[in-house]
């Protein structure tokens, strides 16, 4: 059975997990041929190892804390705080508690040369 992806007009939930969070997976929200919104979800001291899109990326800290590694500086992002990476830069997360992120990946043109 695959996953459910909202369709056009579908309202999605991104409250805070809160007591929900330890027994809730990361999942794809939608993905279209220009975006893609995951929520992600890491336990506390969990890691997304490093790695980088070619799109510009948006990651919004819905609960909790994580650590964002990029453009070679560490920064602690928190609930309600959002930052903006520009395509193919090298990121890294690590949960320094219990945490929910708000993904957002601009696919389209994310393969053009000088984009």
């Amino acid at each position: 059975m695959s996953l459910h992806h909202a369709l056009p007009g579908e309202l999605v939930n991104i409250r805070p997990l809160a007591a929900k969070i330890k027994e809730s997976l990361s999942t794809a929200l939608f993905r279209t041929a220009d975006l893609e919104v995951i929520r992600s979800v890491l336990p506390s001291g969990k890691w997304m190892p490093e790695h980088k899109v070619p799109g510009e990326v948006t990651i919004q800290c819905l609960e909790g804390a994580v650590e964002l590694h990029a453009y070679r500086t560490l920064q602690i992002l928190r609930a309600g705080e959002m930052v903006y990476l520009t395509g193919g830069e090298p990121h890294a997360l690590r949960s320094v508690e219990d945490a929910s992120v708000l993904i957002t990946i601009v696919l389209k043109n994310a393969c053009v040369s000088g984009r």
